[in-house]
């Protein structure tokens, strides 16, 4: 019987337990602040993962409020991959992106420092972990991990925290090799979320990993994350999956922003979203693609263990070139 580590847990559970709940603030009032002079627009970096379409227009309302409570343009850039927003910040192409934990330590790394974490997404119960889960098709046979061996294996992208670098330390640490031919006949890169599930259904591969919130009803995809907003979009029948492995709980991805933008700025930004959940509930819910009970404040420190996996997997390429 495979066994699997709680993989970031040990390192990172107590900052998902130490984040209080407190009361939000009221959202920022309509108006050009004194920052614009030095921020005279907001251009966000969308990360990839859903086609271009589906996440224009669920930002757009986002977008549109964000530019009217602040005054000044708000420009959404959707990159094809979470690399493409990665370089945008490194080149100071964009102020700020909702990244996954792995991306944003990735960022962090490349601008040495130069960027950080203002908050995360909280889940339905109120705290601020979610999971990567591994899906097969429910007609394939494959009941759980041991059957796997031999079969295909897809990746979300190569800087997702649950498509990628969460699982494949997990799986390793269990002892099961990730690269092609060692446990898995091939493993192999789908895109992203979106698609490597698509690729899974189509039968392109045996399974794929992505990410959930763990909570809710299993049949709608859970709560929130890429099945559940598969699952709304029509794309996805969860009866036509089975979920065989899932991870140790997972810190939500931040807010990531430039380190030397405004400190006003931060704040009103910060404000905005603690904000954003009651007064504006359908504009959250399509941002965060399901429910939740908003945002929490968040510190670099959190993310450390991310930071170290990420400087593990680079030390490891290294030594195979």
């Amino acid at each position: 019987m495979i066994t699997r580590r709680l993989l970031v847990a040990g390192a990172a559970l107590a900052p998902f337990a130490a984040v209080a709940q407190t009361a939000a603030p009221a959202m920022p009032a309509a108006g050009r602040r004194a920052w614009a002079q030095q921020l005279p627009q907001l251009r966000l970096g969308l990360l990839g993962g859903e086609n271009e379409q589906d996440r224009l227009g669920r930002y757009e309302a986002y977008r549109a409020l964000l530019e009217t409570t602040f005054g000044i343009p708000v420009r959404l850039f959707p990159a094809a991959d979470y690399a493409g927003v990665m370089q945008a910040f490194s080149a100071k192409q964009i102020e700020g992106a909702a990244m996954g934990a792995s991306a944003y330590a990735g960022a962090w790394l490349d601008t040495n420092g130069g960027v950080e974490p203002l908050w995360v997404a909280r889940e339905a119960d109120g705290g601020i972990s979610y999971v990567a889960v591994m899906v097969v098709r429910t007609d394939s046979g494959i009941t759980n991990l041991e059957q796997m061996r031999g079969k295909a294996l897809a990746w979300a992208d190569a800087n997702s925290t649950s498509g990628y670098l969460v699982p494949r330390s997990e799986l390793r640490a269990a002892g099961i090799g990730t690269e092609s031919g060692q446990y898995f006949s091939r493993t192999g890169f789908g895109g992203g979320h979106e698609q490597a599930v698509v690729a899974v259904l189509q039968r392109q591969y045996d399974a794929a990993v992505t990410w959930a919130s763990g909570q809710g009803e299993v049949s709608q995809g859970f709560t929130r994350g890429n099945l559940r907003a598969m699952v709304q979009k029509g794309m996805l029948n969860m009866a036509d999956l089975r979920i065989i492995w899932t991870s140790a709980p997972i810190l939500n991805g931040p807010m990531t922003v430039r380190k030397d933008l405004p400190d006003a700025f931060k704040k009103d930004f910060t404000d905005f979203h603690l904000a954003l959940a009651t007064s504006h509930p359908q504009i959250y819910a399509q941002v965060e693609r399901g429910g939740g009970q908003g945002y929490a404040p968040v510190t670099h420190d959190m993310f450390e263990p991310i930071v170290r996996l990420r400087r593990e997997e680079a030390a490891e390429r290294r030594r195979r070139s």
